[in-house]
């Protein structure tokens, strides 16, 4: 009996028979494939892959570790090697591809060759020449029982007369030197790679099930009291890409939903993937769907962990465990529907180790990006590379929504998608979303905070938004109000989950917030007060203001007086006068009421076309990528120093405010890892550099014993010297006091 796996044992076949379940899961929850692979000969390859990958663990150096054997000369020998000669004498077409698949399954190639490096050619002795070098060959010969594993094949239907034993070496090294020239072979590759990992993991983790979209899923988009807008209905009847321009609260949301039914009804079921900018509108949509379509929608951001941890947290029934199983399903393939960032998706076009799994679960699906004018040149330009590799190579169907576009961001879009459908709110619907007042105030929003504070003392909801975390937090503590939230981005997760929900909370009077308040939040307020920010910035602004239009016209005031700081956060001078200007220009017709009708037209005026800066880093970015893509992007070849550039240019820094260090080695003592992380905050890379420099930044570690190995392991982290608020946030400008009292995140 061959062994595949020791905790808890389970015999070769039974891992290869719960691998194929998965493949015949995946069979129909990707019907699409077709469009890409002939169908029969994809599932077949998956298949023979699935048979053949593990067969080198019947070594019997490596089953005697599998059988808890401590006598044993495995060497952290490599057991996809020794399957490789079993997959050589296969006699079937494409069987080139199977063999790259097996190979590569665990380990890159780079790593696989050092491996082989260390075997004998022919005739190798060592130093003294006495003790002949053991080669690949000699190795194979001794320790793989060719029998049995001959039996074991048999036993799906697969015969082979004798294994080609051989050194995989020249092959690997072979195929790292390879260009493809017919880039379909290489996207049957990946989704070959990427179809087969999915199977491979998901089988090892014990899952038997995979949740896909039914059409009856959507049923609750018809069970509501209103009727459907023009937009909504048009969006329910296309197929294929499209671009929806509509106003903030009209029902995109919905018109997304919509047009994913019609696609999974009439093109198949594929994976969906629905794209935010911010954390925080991130989690609230995810709220949303699941509360529509239970147990079908996932979200993975950078935070996921600390969001479970929050969202269970009272939940007795949710071990440490069981979290773990939640945030796994959320980042693997059996939610159909995840929320996600960018990010998430980006980082596969990056060939990211494991990249392959994610091009496999984009094959045939549905992208559904929710404003996407929110991200700077650089992300914008890797977006459209995506869009375009998923779209041409992949047949991801995209749909795109937004309330404004500046032309020379929506040509971008238009090209990379191919053919599309456009779809825009009619006339009728515009003029009915008369329910803003533009109101330009002079100077600086912290020099006005009467004005604020009477609103408030009017009872009136009221919505702050300023351009950094700092001024956020000093017109926060200015302002009286019973109810009040202040959200920007230097909180720790403990505290910035707590903040989120308090964001939809009826009776929170003024929310005081940064851009990460801007993007589909469903939130309804009476006023704004706004520091000054580019058009498209504003506009989604105001759409937190009378979202409902429940309340005639409602006041968004701005106020055209910038800080010394603002500069670091919209760079383009030229935006921002532009933008001042066209508000002040309608603020002088019709009282300053705004017809969303005009809003393309004023965004148009405050983007004519691409800032020369802005368009030389978008094409160098694209360039770079799309380059990248066409000539090297391959599975099993990853690159480290690229992996590296992909996160420093999203991350910043974690780092641990002193108050915290007690409690957070508590934690690591405890082995609640997602608790102790959650402490942290995120500042920026160059914040750090300078803290770091500036003696405010120390390197600590500590060592902790893992409760499940009994291992003594250590963790390295950084401490900052400076104040944290759980009101607040981080106060980057006051040092930490000594003594500090942490039972509340205890």
């Amino acid at each position: 009996m061959i062994l595949a796996k020791s905790n808890p044992k389970s015999t070769l076949q039974e891992h290869i028979n719960d691998a194929l379940q998965i493949a015949n899961v995946l069979k129909q929850s990707f019907t699409n494939i077709t469009s890409l692979i002939p169908e029969e000969e994809f599932w077949e390859l998956l298949r023979i892959s699935i048979i053949f990958h593990d067969l080198g663990k019947s070594h019997n150096e490596f089953q005697k570790i599998l059988q808890g054997q401590t006598n044993n000369s495995w060497n952290s020998q490599r057991h996809e090697l020794f399957s490789l000669p079993f997959v050589k004498a296969l006699n079937i077409k494409n069987k080139d591809l199977i063999y790259n698949v097996v190979a590569g399954h665990h380990k890159d190639y780079e790593k696989l060759i050092e491996k082989l490096n260390e075997y004998g050619e022919d005739d190798d002795f060592d130093l003294d020449g006495i003790e002949e070098i053991l080669t690949f060959e000699k190795a194979f010969k001794q320790n793989i029982p060719v029998k049995d594993v001959t039996s074991i094949l048999s036993e799906y239907e697969i015969q082979i007369s004798e294994p080609i034993i051989h050194n995989p070496k020249r092959i690997l090294q072979q195929f790292k030197q390879k260009s493809f020239t017919d880039y379909s072979e290489l996207i049957k590759l990946l989704l070959l790679a990427g179809a087969f990992k999915q199977c491979d993991h998901l089988a090892s983790a014990g899952i038997r099930e995979i949740k896909h979209l039914e059409i009856s899923d959507f049923q609750y988009l018809y069970e509501t009291d209103y009727d459907f807008y023009t937009h909504q209905q048009k969006s329910s009847k296309i197929i294929g890409n499209a671009i929806l321009t509509a106003p903030t609260g009209s029902g995109k949301t919905e018109s997304s939903l919509l047009w994913l039914q019609n696609q999974l009804k009439k093109t198949g079921n594929g994976r969906v993937f629905y794209i935010l900018p911010f954390t925080a509108s991130i989690n609230a949509m995810y709220e949303r769907l699941n509360n529509d379509i239970p147990e079908k929608v996932g979200l993975v951001h950078g935070k996921l962990s600390a969001f479970i941890e929050n969202k269970f947290k009272d939940d007795d029934l949710i071990d440490e465990q069981k979290k773990k199983e939640i945030k796994d399903q959320f980042k693997n393939l059996i939610t159909p529907l995840k929320v996600v960032t960018p990010f998430q998706l980006l980082k596969n076009i990056f060939a990211l180790r494991g990249f392959e799994k994610g091009i496999f679960e984009w094959a045939g699906g549905y992208f559904i990006f929710d404003e996407i004018h929110a991200y700077n040149p650089s992300v914008f330009a890797q977006i459209i590379v995506l869009l375009e590799f998923t779209t041409k190579y992949l047949n991801v169907k995209a749909f795109i929504m937004t309330a404004t576009l500046p032309k020379f961001i929506r040509n971008e879009l238009e090209n990379a998608i191919g053919d599309f459908e456009t779809v825009k709110a009619d006339n009728a619907l515009y003029e009915n979303f008369k329910r803003h007042r533009i109101i330009v105030k002079n100077g600086k929003l912290n020099e006005n905070l009467q004005l604020i504070q009477n609103a408030l003392s009017e009872e009136k909801k009221v919505l702050l938004v300023c351009n950094t975390v700092k001024q956020a937090q000093n017109i926060y503590k200015s302002l009286e109000s019973k109810n009040k939230v202040l959200l920007h981005s230097s909180f720790n997760a403990f505290d910035r989950n707590k903040k989120e929900k308090l964001v939809f909370n009826e009776n929170t009077k003024l929310l005081v917030g940064t851009q990460a308040i801007e993007v589909s939040l469903d939130i309804d307020y009476d006023i704004i007060f706004t520091e000054p920010a580019p058009l498209d910035a504003l506009i989604q602004r105001f759409g937190r203001v009378n979202r409902k239009r429940k309340k005639s016209i409602s006041d968004c005031i701005v106020f055209e007086g910038r800080n010394k700081s603002d500069k670091f956060i919209y760079k383009n001078k030229g935006v921002i006068d532009r933008t001042i200007q066209i508000l002040k220009e309608k603020e002088q017709i019709n009282s300053g009421k705004i017809n969303e009708a005009e809003l393309q037209e004023m965004i148009d005026f405050v983007y004519p076309e691409w800032d020369k800066t802005d368009k030389d880093e978008f094409d160098l970015i694209y360039n770079l990528l799309d380059n990248f893509i066409k000539k090297e992007l391959k599975p099993f070849i990853y690159n480290s120093k690229q992996e590296e550039d992909f996160y420093n240019q999203f991350d910043g820094v974690k780092v641990l405010p002193i108050k915290f260090s007690d409690v957070y080695q508590k934690y690591l003592q405890e082995n609640k890892f997602v608790k102790a992380e959650s402490l942290k905050v995120q500042i920026s890379e160059k914040r750090f550099h300078l803290l770091n420099y500036k003696n405010g930044i120390e390197k600590e570690r500590t060592v902790f014993e893992s409760i499940r190995t009994e291992k003594i392991l250590e963790q390295q982290f950084f401490t900052i010297s400076k104040k944290y608020d759980s009101e607040l946030g981080l106060l980057i400008d006051e040092d930490e006091d000594v003594f500090f009292d942490n039972n509340q995140y205890i």
